[in-house]
């Protein structure tokens, strides 16, 4: 009787040992892909809003669109094909957030 409960609770024991070494090899797993490396978004919105006729709200509004998309189109205006998400961002009055 004492050795079937012995060997039962070593088998729950294993079977524990097992699992948590799964979960760390899973973790470890997705730790090690690659994230997509942030821009510079200060340096990629002064490119953007460089001839705006209102800067601050230029850099305001790039800023905020560049830190949800991580990505602003080149140029000064327009190539919004390049980066789907800062182009899709809009007002609560329908009109383009970004620049």
């Amino acid at each position: 009787m004492v050795i079937s409960k012995f060997l039962l609770a070593s088998l729950f024991i294993s079977l524990f040992v097992l699992q948590l070494a799964k979960a760390t090899q899973t973790e470890n797993t997705n730790l090690n892909a690659s994230p997509i490396p942030k821009i510079d978004c200060g340096s990629a919105c002064s490119n953007r809003c460089r001839l705006a006729s209102r800067q601050r709200l230029c850099h305001r509004a790039c800023g905020t669109c560049c830190a949800r998309c991580n990505c602003v189109p080149p140029g000064t205006s327009g190539n919004h094909e390049v980066c789907p998400c800062y182009a899709s961002l809009t007002t609560h009055g329908g009109r383009r957030k970004c620049p």
